[in-house]
């Protein structure tokens, strides 16, 4: 699957008018603070561009980062050393990632966790977290939800184009997992170079989500509605989960 690989170029100017990094990592710091966790050691899987590990690090002794895609590591290493954030960068894949070491929080944002389609994959991605989670320490992370990937995403088709980047998204979604198709123009002076890129998600229930946490030895302490206080719901687009060991 083509994924995250040109697109790391160009990910912040798409994102970044649609996701608000700052509120969300307040809404974590907030939780994470009611909860009295020492700020020694912070993970963030699928850290992509580091946006969110950007915000993070800032609160933490010891930043590590982890993402499959090399160019998306390579754009965050940019971008947090012109910050004078000092941030380990690992190239592993979160299913089974090996760091030696433990941590007070670990987040992983901007449903990352759609993207493990197999279930034991899924089990997998979960046993690590634990293995790497300190006994009182804190794993944050969210999904977009089944309504969202089968209502909204589903077998749609979305467009968008400014003066710099245009592009077209097709998906199609069969047996709870979406196929998205994305063609990219991207201005180059006085021409526009194409790429294309394939994305999947996998669309999971809070039932089943919230059952292979528990199997993996989770305890569930919250679940928000796209990092607000508000109650999820059954048209709740992105639900977040906060939960520690048993």
């Amino acid at each position: 699957m083509n994924c995250y690989g040109k697109f790391a170029h160009i990910y912040d100017n798409l994102i970044n008018s649609d996701i608000d990094y700052s509120t969300w990592a307040k809404k974590i710091m907030n939780i994470y603070e009611k909860l009295n966790i020492d700020r020694e050691n912070y993970l963030d899987l699928a850290c992509g561009t580091g946006n969110m590990t950007e915000k993070l690090a800032l609160y933490f002794k010891n930043t590590w980062a982890v993402d499959l895609s090399s160019e998306m590591l390579s754009e965050a290493d940019i971008k947090l050393r012109n910050s004078g954030l000092k941030v380990n960068f690992i190239c592993q894949d979160i299913t089974n990632f090996e760091l030696n070491r433990k941590f007070n929080l670990i987040t992983c944002c901007l449903d990352s966790t759609n993207y493990i389609l197999k279930e034991s994959d899924l089990q997998s991605y979960f046993k690590s977290v634990f293995n790497h989670l300190e006994n009182n320490g804190i794993f944050l992370f969210d999904i977009n939800s089944y309504y969202k990937i089968t209502n909204i995403l589903g077998n749609n088709t979305y467009t968008y184009d400014d003066e710099d980047i245009t592009y077209m998204w097709e998906n199609y979604l069969e047996d709870d997992i979406v196929d998205m198709y994305l063609t990219f123009f991207i201005r180059h002076e006085d021409f526009y170079k194409r790429f294309d890129e394939n994305h999947r998600e996998r669309a999971y229930t809070c039932e089943y989500i919230e059952s292979t946490l528990k199997n993996c030895g989770f305890k569930i302490i919250n679940k928000l509605d796209n990092y607000s206080d508000k109650t999820v719901t059954d048209v709740s687009e992105r639900i977040s989960y906060i939960v520690t060991k048993l």
